[in-house]
């Protein structure tokens, strides 16, 4: 019999962490003939879900909201009427629900879980058979929850636009050591690129080079990081991508590093926000495209769930996992930038799942 209550947290303001609040017994809602009951195993943070509760994201939210978008369980009961999912099936959350394939239309950004629907930090949730793809068979429950917006974005980046996709032999820069960037250097290394990577410490480059990464610069030592990624590529012509998550401050830098019809995928501003930054003309100086990036599709995501069965990619998962009922700490963790690839919350043990 499926359970009619879950523990769950929700974003009740914008005064901070402290607007996250928790409950015990949620009610479940009712399941709907196309809806599949999910019981949640692992969930993985990211920036976006600091900074609802601060109230400095740019996108729709509805609160009060259950938080986060990338979450990994178990379907525990279907709708009379779905038909892509048993029960059993291990599935992941599609970040905007209605964005199923093609370019992203304005109704689809008002579907955002854990911003505008409500995400995935509870034991159980429903959703629509259409918002959900089956987790790669190569990965576990805690690896599956860190695909939903990281790596969907970081594989939308590199292959997000017919003709100006990734192609081996061509140079990808990426930035710190965030989710997107770690999978940017997987996903490209697999295709057969090369990659330059930035970071801040020569702990974090040596953690890099071991995955792969053929050149690191140190942002804080090299402030003209761009010009010399530059220089690194062969012939000196300049990375055919750029994973732009630092954004303002981060740009001018990203432009000196792009070659002539590259592509700057801007993702975040990790860097925060800056007066002084690049204007639209500099992508015509440049002659490069600057393309704004909000996760992808549920093609694209079923996509790179087989590269990454195919490649036996694994996420760069940190050390530390938090409890369900540790999601502030959690919260705080990451805001202090103590975490490297991504952090995961444990909702729920795998084994103890009702079936």
């Amino acid at each position: 019999m499926a359970p009619s209550t879950t523990k769950q947290w929700t974003v009740e303001g914008k005064s901070g962490f402290d607007s996250l609040k928790f409950h015990d017994k949620a009610e479940i809602p009712t399941l709907g003939d196309h809806d599949v009951l999910i019981n949640f195993h692992y969930a993985s943070l990211n920036y976006r879900d600091l900074i609802i509760p601060m109230g400095k994201y740019p996108f729709p939210t509805a609160l009060p909201i259950v938080p986060a978008s990338d979450g990994a369980g178990t379907v525990v009961a279907t709708g009379s009427r779905v038909s892509r999912f048993h029960k059993g099936d291990g599935v992941l959350t599609l970040f905007n629900q209605s964005h199923l394939a093609g370019p992203i239309t304005s109704s689809d950004t008002l579907t955002g879980l854990g911003g505008a629907l409500h995400g995935v930090l509870r034991q159980y949730g429903v959703f629509e058979e259409s918002g959900l793809v089956l987790m790669p068979s190569t990965l576990n429950f805690q690896q599956g929850s860190t695909l939903p917006c990281a790596a969907l974005t970081a594989w939308n980046g590199l292959y997000g636009i017919e003709g100006k996709s990734l192609k081996p032999g061509d140079t990808v820069l990426t930035q710190g050591t965030g989710g997107v960037s770690m999978f940017t250097l997987q996903f490209a290394k697999a295709a057969g690129a090369r990659v330059i990577s930035t970071t801040s410490s020569d702990a974090k480059a040596e953690v890099l080079k071991k995955l792969g990464a053929d050149n690191v610069i140190n942002y804080k030592t090299d402030e003209n990081w761009g010009e010399t990624a530059k220089k690194l590529t062969p012939g000196g012509i300049g990375c055919a991508h750029v994973i732009e998550v630092g954004g303002p401050k981060t740009m001018a830098q990203s432009l000196k590093a792009i070659r002539p019809e590259g592509t700057i995928s801007i993702i975040g501003f990790l860097g925060g926000f800056s007066k002084d930054q690049p204007s639209f003309l500099d992508c015509l100086n440049n002659i490069c495209t600057v393309r704004g990036v909000l996760v992808g599709s549920r093609q694209q995501f079923e996509q790179m769930n087989e590269a990454i069965d195919a490649n036996g990619i694994k996420p760069v998962v940190d050390e530390k996992v938090f409890g369900l009922e540790e999601t502030k700490e959690a919260y705080q963790y990451m805001w202090d930038q103590k975490h490297f690839g991504k952090l995961t919350i444990k909702i729920d043990d795998p084994s103890q799942s009702k079936l």
